[in-house]
């Protein structure tokens, strides 16, 4: 199969600011926030491993000229599943530190590594835009 990983995703968002804090605060790098606050550019990052999300800033995805999006694309619609790299106690205090609630788990779930053949355990949240975000541990 020539596909080999995924690289990017991309989301609208309608509070860039808490978004950015947010995924900050668990640990994600922001790139290009400066540029995004200037106005140089109508998006910003979030980065994580080889991996990041283009955060499509509300001044720039509702333009009706602007079409390289999904067609039905609005905040919270995206629903992601991260690995976290820690223990649950740590996921726990990470998100209990942004004031994310839990909406589910620690859940047993089965994940995307090894074919689906590998079990791990997930936290279920949402980000500012709401989002769904799951945080999958995996007990190696």
């Amino acid at each position: 199969m020539p596909v080999i990983r995924f690289d990017h995703a991309s989301v609208p968002t309608d509070h860039p600011e808490e978004m950015m804090a947010f995924y900050e605060s668990m640990g994600f790098e922001i790139l290009d926030a400066e540029a995004f606050r200037s106005g140089e550019r109508p998006i910003f990052s979030i980065a994580f491993g080889d991996n990041k999300i283009n955060v499509h800033g509300p001044d720039f995805w509702p333009r009706e000229d602007f079409t390289l999006r999904g067609p039905t694309a609005k905040p919270g619609c995206g629903d992601i599943c991260f690995v976290w790299d820690g223990g649950l106690e740590d996921l726990q205090a990470a998100l209990e530190a942004t004031g994310a609630p839990i909406e589910e788990g620690p859940v047993p779930r089965e994940g995307g590594r090894g074919g689906g053949r590998d079990m791990g355990v997930s936290i279920y949240t949402r980000d500012p835009d709401h989002n769904l975000l799951e945080f999958i541990v995996y007990e190696d």
